[in-house]
């Protein structure tokens, strides 16, 4: 019987993967791997977002972007499964959403819940 249970309860763990959360790496973590060159720091705001200001070290690959199955293949060509991927967004939400893309393409992705305006204030780099 508690064969049974478990086999059932292994059956439905195994269809409710654990959603993806928010890395626990520090910034500082973030940073010396980014500048490293081990991890990738991926912002997923939009265009708009990006030209009104982004950070040095970061590329844009709008969450829009890789929802939309036309764009995503080639949006991912040039995205190293080598490297971690820290990702970013304004408040810490759509890198979640692009995390879970990202994930289910094979990819190390590691959520920021720090947004744009946080990671300059801990002294990330912004783009001149």
């Amino acid at each position: 019987m508690m064969g049974i249970v478990l086999a059932g309860w292994l059956g439905w763990m195994a269809g409710n993967a654990v959603a993806l959360d928010h890395t626990t790496d520090s910034l500082e973590t973030v940073k010396k791997n980014v500048a490293g060159k081990s991890a990738l720091l991926l912002d997923v705001r939009e265009q708009e977002e990006w030209d009104a200001g982004h950070l040095q070290a970061a590329r844009l690959s709008p969450l829009s972007g890789l929802k939309d199955n036309a764009k995503l293949e080639e949006m991912l060509k040039d995205l190293p499964k080598d490297k971690v991927i820290y990702a970013h967004c304004r408040s810490g939400k759509r890198c979640l959403a692009a995390g879970e893309i990202l994930k289910a393409k094979g990819y190390d992705v590691r959520p920021l819940k720090a947004g744009y305006d946080d990671l300059v204030k801990a002294g990330f780099e912004k783009a001149k």
